[in-house]
């Protein structure tokens, strides 16, 4: 394959300064639909188990396969990049994903639907530090934070707009239709790509740590299932042993094979700059509360406030729009402001606007709730820009893709076992709680038998026979008790995720002080 060289300054020379926004829209417009594709599956998941026959415990393979490969392809970037230039890699990667969706789409098996989307995260995964490192490269380092805050906009309209679309697109589409709506989007900018990436590559490429992918791979495999199917098959059931054991085994072993002198997934070289260091602790825990939240409030809402799915999916969209919108002047301010004190200040508002869900509930009017989610968005544009912004400041140019590579890994990293870690610890809550209100249920607890009462009384109006009467009054009776029991597990949920948020503010400290002195 001949590999034509083209230089930023060379597409510069040809273009103009309109280069700037041409490799910015081409770039973004791949990242959206990657990440847009992320999100508006999981509202199919029930479609999903009914077309294949398969339960829960086999349809969370979708999430887990496509987070696990997004993950670790995330630390693909420098490698792609040496190999096969920012262009081709760019080109290779849509390529990627196009197939993962044909594949998914079509597929007559759930294994083959797991197979492709495995493509699109492997994909999905390498796109992001790609588009974000070219963007870096292409603005002046007095606009890259305006340029990064465009980038993340991109990103957070992407969440944004899944789960609605998703929902939208179920109403009146076969399910299979989710895989296959923007791949319209990524054709058109498949030709932008071929013209305005930059084309420069590593001579003689460089070798690839297939076996530290592979470890790093089987781990955050581990480590997930672990987590989702803990609470079914029991912590200490064989299973659940064997794969965290194994687990923990693989992750020792990527841990020691980075060290070696070999090329490697992660540069440890990276982690001798103590910017980036407390960078990648902060992205950690604030990855923690974005995914996590961003799942938590459309189910809180379905779930716990009984709205359908394309109601629950605009619980978070006005929030998202906020933030769409504040992310070029929050960008801006990256260039200007103390970066520390800024992230400070961001994770403060989202702690602000999650814990007051804590005691939200289905009394809470939805428009609270996106007024909550639209405080939490807020802060999240005075974080992502400068975070970003901070880490590849921080590193020298031939370490910009390795860096960018780790900090989307960790951010990844720190998401998605969060939000696994949160759905178990919401789970175990319910049963706490709903195994408490059941204990109060005696003869001695008026409200209960004044509720057994008044249902029994409607359902003796409504004509039910006197045999059922009182089963149903129980029965109903339990769905109050759940009903309860999930209302508090979701407010412990979300003062876990405020704390999270508080959490991320003292690293965010510590690099104020550091960068103060």
């Amino acid at each position: 394959m001949a590999f034509q060289t083209e230089t930023v300054d060379d597409l510069f020379a040809r273009f103009g300064k309109n280069y700037r926004v041409l490799v910015t829209v081409s770039g973004m417009a791949a990242s959206f639909v990657m990440v847009l594709s992320g999100t508006i599956v999981n509202v199919a998941i029930p479609d999903v188990m009914g077309a294949y026959g398969v339960g829960q415990y086999q349809a969370q393979l979708l999430a887990t396969s496509f987070n696990v490969a997004m993950t670790t392809c995330q630390l693909l970037n420098a490698w792609v990049v040496a190999v096969l230039g920012q262009r081709y890699g760019y080109i290779a990667t849509l390529i990627l994903f196009t197939t993962g969706s044909v594949v998914a789409g079509l597929a007559d098996s759930f294994g083959m639907l797991v197979a492709g989307r495995v493509m699109q995260g492997m994909a999905t995964g390498i796109i992001q530090p790609l588009i974000m490192v070219t963007v870096f490269q292409v603005f002046p380092e007095e606009r890259r934070g305006f340029a990064l805050g465009i980038y993340s906009m991109g990103l957070v309209l992407a969440i944004a707009l899944g789960p609605p679309v998703g929902g939208l697109a179920l109403e009146v589409l076969n399910w299979r239709y989710i895989f296959w709506l923007p791949l319209p989007l990524l054709i058109i900018s498949l030709p932008f790509g071929m013209v305005f990436m930059p084309s420069v590559r590593k001579s003689g490429g460089q070798a690839f740590d297939w076996f530290g992918y592979i470890l790093i791979a089987v781990t955050l495999f581990c480590i997930m299932t672990v987590l989702t199917d803990g609470p079914r098959k029991g912590w200490t059931s064989d299973h659940i042993l064997i794969l965290g054991m194994l687990g923990i085994v693989c992750g020792l072993g990527f841990v020691k094979s980075q060290r070696r002198d070999k090329e490697t997934l992660i540069d440890i070289s990276l982690f001798q700059n103590k910017h980036f260091v407390i960078v990648l602790f902060v992205t950690f825990f604030s990855g923690i509360g974005n995914f996590a939240t961003t799942y938590a409030f459309p189910v809180f809402t379905q779930l716990v406030q009984g709205l359908s799915p394309l109601d629950a999916g605009f619980s978070l969209l006005p929030g998202m729009l906020l933030a769409v919108c504040l992310v070029p002047f929050t960008g801006h301010l990256a260039d200007k402001l103390e970066p520390g004190k800024a992230m400070m200040f961001g994770l403060f508002v989202l702690g602000i606007g999650t814990m007051p869900m804590a005691w939200a509930d289905v009394n809470t009017p939805l428009f609270i709730v996106m007024i909550y989610g639209a405080i939490g968005r807020f802060g999240t544009t005075f974080v992502q820009p400068f975070l970003i912004t901070t880490a590849l400041r921080s590193l020298p140019s031939e370490k910009l893709n390795a860096g960018a590579g780790t900090v989307n890994f960790i951010r990844q990293t720190g998401g998605s076992l969060g939000t696994n870690a949160w759905v178990v610890f919401v789970d175990q809550r319910t049963f706490y709680h709903s195994e408490g209100f059941a204990l109060t249920q005696n003869p001695s607890n008026a409200s209960s038998r004044e509720l057994i009462s008044a249902v029994t009384r409607l359902l003796n109006e409504a004509g039910v026979a006197e045999a059922i009467q009182q089963h149903g009054a129980y029965h109903y009776l339990g769905q109050v008790i759940y009903a309860q029991g999930i209302t508090r597990a979701f407010q412990d949920g979300f003062m876990i995720l405020a704390i999270a948020y508080l959490i991320a503010v003292m690293p965010a400290w510590v690099l104020s002080r550091t960068r103060a002195k």
